[in-house]
């Protein structure tokens, strides 16, 4: 029997957060089709609502009109085919590694594939280190650890806010080395939102920029080099002829300030 296709659909998201100084409005009509197996970035000026995105399609925001599914079924609340992680580790400082791993099982009351999860973290090279609590690890160790608590439920697709943002340059490009590694290897439905271009670039298929707020998908960009990729990648001239033209992109936008009374 076939696989069901199971493509995420973003339709008109638009977002408006009431708050006591005014309206803040994020989303605007936001149209995006993310092919089931493909890994894309948002990237954009700050502020420009991609965070807001993402968490919508977590189904942690409920939009103001619009819909989001994966393929016919409607996300309005987290959903255990999407994992989802976050711009820093989150790991509760009391409970081991494994424990933290284990944790959204016990939230949904199910039993952990411990057998899944000790291959994951055997390929995140945390081998033997289930039993040690956070402090014991590293900045970059304890996001390898979030990697796997975010795959041991087998989810369809995987959703990235900034993971990578607070690392060391070194440390970051072996995230991003390793996270091109496990999506050659699971073909998961990946979207990163990030402020790093090369890093966009670098993962992608395609790299979507946002305009500036109200948040809308302005332009996308095919992301052409062959895969498996390596780090050397970012040292050609076409990698960096990509990344610059995706910048003059964004360095375009007006400001939000200026893009919400153009909106109105």
């Amino acid at each position: 029997m076939e696989r069901q296709e199971k493509p995420l659909l973003v339709r008109g998201a638009t977002k408006v957060y009431e708050t006591s100084s005014g309206d803040v409005h994020a989303l605007q009509d936001v149209d995006l089709t993310v092919k089931q197996g493909e890994f894309i970035s948002v990237v954009g000026p700050s502020g420009c609502g991609k965070t807001t995105l993402l968490w919508s399609i977590a189904g942690l925001h409920q939009l103001s009109s619009g819909s989001i599914a994966l393929a016919d079924e409607p996300i309005e609340k987290p959903h255990p085919s999407i994992g989802m992680m976050f711009q820093s580790a989150n790991l509760l400082p009391w409970r081991t590694i494994q424990q933290n791993i284990e944790f959204p099982f016990e939230i949904r009351g199910q039993a952990p594939d411990r057998t899944k999860i000790e291959a994951l973290l055997n390929r995140v090279g945390l081998g033997g280190f289930g039993s040690k609590m956070p402090k014991e690890l590293s900045g970059g160790m304890q996001q390898r650890a979030s990697i796997v608590r975010a795959l041991a439920s087998d989810p369809d697709v995987l959703l990235m806010d900034e993971p990578f943002g607070a690392l060391d340059a070194f440390t970051r490009d072996e995230m991003n080395l390793l996270m091109e590694e496990i999506w050659e290897e699971t073909q998961k439905t990946i979207m990163l939102i990030t402020h790093s271009i090369q890093e966009a670039v670098f993962l992608s298929n395609k790299v979507y920029v946002m305009s500036a707020r109200p948040g809308r998908m302005h332009k996308v960009f095919d992301v052409p080099f062959e895969r498996p990729r390596q780090l050397k990648l970012m040292e050609s001239k076409e990698f960096f002829d990509l990344v610059n033209e995706i910048k003059a992109e964004i360095q375009h936008q007006p400001t939000s300030a200026a893009a919400a009374v153009a909106a109105e």
